[in-house]
């Protein structure tokens, strides 16, 4: 997600937005990755016109671009490199809220359950074999920068290191996730549930796992191009009115109903028999995806006011 607001240095994004033909490469994107003749082709223009609005694009960061070998020639394969913008206006009283950070590299794990297709990679090398969920407990799965599976759960653990003297007001939490195929297939659908201290936060459905004509931006050279190379990035937003995923409210999971109190928090993302897409899901850290990031958790929190008298 970008967070942009009014400072000057944001004038090329809201430029590359207010363009009818822009707005329209972005939704063809959104499909699948395409080069700019096939972009043109779909837009009916030439590809000198495409090229510059992808060129605006790109350099806004909405838009990822990369020379691809195929079918005989070097072709540029533009994406989607975000998938949210969040804009903040002034305010005549800005305030910078109070929150603390961390980051759960994706092989750090406390608990799983998983079933093929599965397995899991460092930066460096395949851990184990693919399909065997007991390298999912390998010592050097807590390397790991990328995960998946076709069916089950992980879980991580997190300490909660607000004071008695804070009130957690809202949690964010963003990844890179995509569903998980038998190969690679950007047209498979998976019905990814989050869970947080064991209550339901609520359910996004993943439209594929990508990656068959364009590599991941960070994903290394030695992983092959017929491998998940990247998924979308995703932010889970809690606070007292609900759960809400890249803005759009996923259920009425609020703060009072997930127990944040507790020193530690368990953050789970399933894949259940049960739902209507069983497609799997694969988590990218960093190293691995067009994101170069692991999960990370923002708490913002408040003073109580007994606290400060």
């Amino acid at each position: 997600m970008i967070k942009a607001n009014t400072d000057r240095k944001w004038l090329p994004l809201y430029e590359a937005l207010a363009s009818d033909v822009r707005l329209t490469v972005m939704e063809l994107l959104a499909e699948k990755p395409m080069n700019v003749k096939e972009i043109a082709q779909r837009l009916e223009l030439s590809s000198a016109i495409v090229t510059m609005h992808v060129r605006k694009l790109e350099q806004a960061g909405l838009i990822a671009t990369k020379m691809v070998r195929k079918r005989g020639g070097t072709h540029k394969m533009c994406s989607l490199a975000e998938s949210a913008i969040e804009i903040e206006l002034p305010n005549a009283h800005p305030e910078e809220r109070e929150h603390y950070e961390q980051t759960i590299r994706v092989g750090h794990y406390t608990s799983f359950e998983v079933h093929p297709t599965c397995g899991l990679a460092t930066r460096e090398k395949l851990i184990g074999q693919f399909d065997d969920p007991r390298y999912f407990l390998d010592p050097q799965r807590v390397d790991a920068a990328i995960l998946w599976f076709g069916r089950g759960y992980v879980e991580y653990k997190t300490p909660n290191y607000l004071l008695p003297s804070q009130r957690l007001e809202e949690l964010e939490i963003s990844f890179e996730i995509a569903s998980e195929a038998p190969g690679v297939n950007e047209h498979w659908p998976s019905d990814i549930r989050f869970y947080l201290n064991g209550a339901y936060l609520g359910e996004w459905t993943s439209p594929g796992d990508y990656g068959t004509e364009t590599r991941g931006r960070f994903t290394p050279e030695w992983w092959g191009i017929r491998l998940n190379q990247y998924g979308l990035r995703k932010m889970i937003r809690i606070n007292d009115e609900g759960c809400f995923i890249d803005g759009q409210r996923i259920s009425a999971a609020g703060l009072g109903e997930l127990r944040v109190d507790q020193p530690f928090w368990t953050l789970r993302f399933a894949v259940e028999e049960d739902a209507r897409h069983v497609g799997g899901l694969t988590l990218y850290g960093a190293g691995f995806g067009n994101y170069n990031q692991d999960i990370q958790f923002r708490a913002y929190y408040s003073q109580r006011r007994e606290a400060k008298r």
